[in-house]
């Protein structure tokens, strides 16, 4: 019986062998990709079909009487997946059980797992329908930039989950078991963004000299990467003790190729403006209000856009706040200007945003430090000009703070809103 089944098997490839070498190098091509594409479609369809069983035993609880965690334990357990897929694979099998149309076409080996998996973070029964159309076509990096981007529910929604995305960010570290010193961090995106320019500048910086050349020429093995950012990260902390966290601000402009970019719509920056394109470079959606708060204080590029998308027009790059400008603000408020702070390490706020009509001037900015700038943003707080460079904090409640050494005067007291000054 083996030795029938080997002669069958070396006659099927004798036969593939003839079949090969009498057709043509193009046509050996075409077959080949033909069988590897349906061959794939095939494991798209079987793979959704394991979702569809494993959406079913976790609903039932199979996993517990095995005394299992989770569904994702029995999985990694009986199947030999690693924890992290296993809980994707679960998280995604649930989602499908809402999104019909995703599902379908993952049946039909049109949607790879990846593909599902990416989009099932944002699919909702609602905008399936939309995302489905522009995920075809695409491959899982473009998928997974989509996502990144991709709008979720009213201005309103978006801001809750940005205040809950603000609240989870956190750093350790911590030291490991083999001596060694681990970092994690949760940075929010426009953090994050900062972060990698900080460590790529820094990375160039120290390895220019052992390169003997360019450092973008270089190719690197992602591990020697990964090392070369280690290091980088040890020169930011050293340049940073060195330069020092005294009372004077810090000051300066970045390389142009490491600046941090931010792409959004001007109807997006407009208070009552839609909820448009609002970006980081890597397709990170940011929320709106949050790109208010970043373009506060930030160089301006304007593009023009056809209705088609392409580029009609580039105008020239201005600061939204001068360097004279900052230096009479600096002179003026002298730290954050909220009640109590007077942080040194500040932004410059616009009271009426310059999107709205705001002037960049003194009398329309103060300084806040990005804790008390982002409070008037996402927060949802207002200023109020109590006078000559006066400002009042109005918070969510209506209530109001002032600064304690600027009291206002009594008229403008009885002028402001009848709610107790704290």
């Amino acid at each position: 019986m083996v030795r029938f089944a080997a002669r069958v098997a070396c006659t099927f490839l004798v036969r593939e062998a003839v079949a090969v070498y009498s057709a043509s190098p193009a046509d050996v091509l075409d077959d080949l990709e033909e069988e590897i594409v349906l061959l794939s479609a095939h494991i798209h369809a079987a793979e959704h079909r394991l979702l569809v069983l494993v959406e079913q035993f976790d609903r039932l609880g199979g996993w517990e009487p095995g005394g299992h965690r989770s569904c994702a334990h029995w999985l990694t357990f009986r199947t030999g997946v690693d924890l992290g897929s296993a809980r994707e694979k679960v998280r995604a099998a649930r989602a499908l059980v809402d999104l019909p149309l995703i599902s379908a076409s993952m049946s039909r080996g049109e949607l790879s797992f990846s593909a599902v998996r990416a989009l099932s973070r944002v699919a909702t029964a609602e905008n399936e329908e939309d995302l489905l159309p522009l995920a075809r076509g695409c491959t899982t990096a473009q998928i997974e930039r989509l996502v990144r981007g991709w709008k979720l529910g009213s201005k309103q929604d978006e801001e809750e989950r940005e205040r809950e995305r603000y609240a989870s960010r956190c750093l350790s570290i911590f030291p490991g078991d083999d001596g060694m010193v681990l970092v994690r961090a949760r940075l929010t995106p426009e953090l994050g963004a900062l972060l990698m320019r900080a460590v790529e500048a820094a990375g160039d910086v120290l390895h220019k000299k052992s390169d003997h050349k360019s450092v973008a020429a270089v190719t690197l093995s992602g591990r020697e990467a990964a090392r070369r950012r280690a290091d980088a990260l040890g020169l930011l902390a050293e340049r940073a003790l060195a330069a020092g966290f005294s009372e004077v601000p810090l000051s300066g402009s970045c390389a142009e190729r490491y600046q941090v970019l931010l792409h959004v719509d001007a109807d997006t920056l407009a208070s009552d403006g839609e909820q448009g394109r609002s970006e980081l470079e890597d397709g990170t959606r940011v929320a709106a209000e949050t790109s208010r708060r970043l373009t506060c204080d930030a160089a301006v590029v304007a593009i023009k856009h056809d209705s088609d998308g392409s580029v009609l027009a580039v105008g020239r790059k201005t600061r939204t706040i001068s360097p004279a400008l900052r230096r009479a603000l600096e002179v003026r408020d002298q730290g954050c200007r909220f009640p109590g702070c007077g942080l040194r390490f500040t932004d410059a706020h616009h009271v009426r945003h310059w999107a709205d009509g705001g002037e960049t001037s003194l009398s329309n900015l103060l300084l806040l430090c990005s804790y008390h700038h982002r409070l008037m943003h996402e927060e949802g707080w207002k200023i109020e000009w109590w006078g000559k460079d006066r400002p009042a904090f109005v918070d969510r409640r209506g209530q109001i703070h002032f600064d304690g050494r600027l009291r206002p005067p009594l008229q403008q007291q009885l002028e402001a809103p009848a709610v107790a000054p704290q």
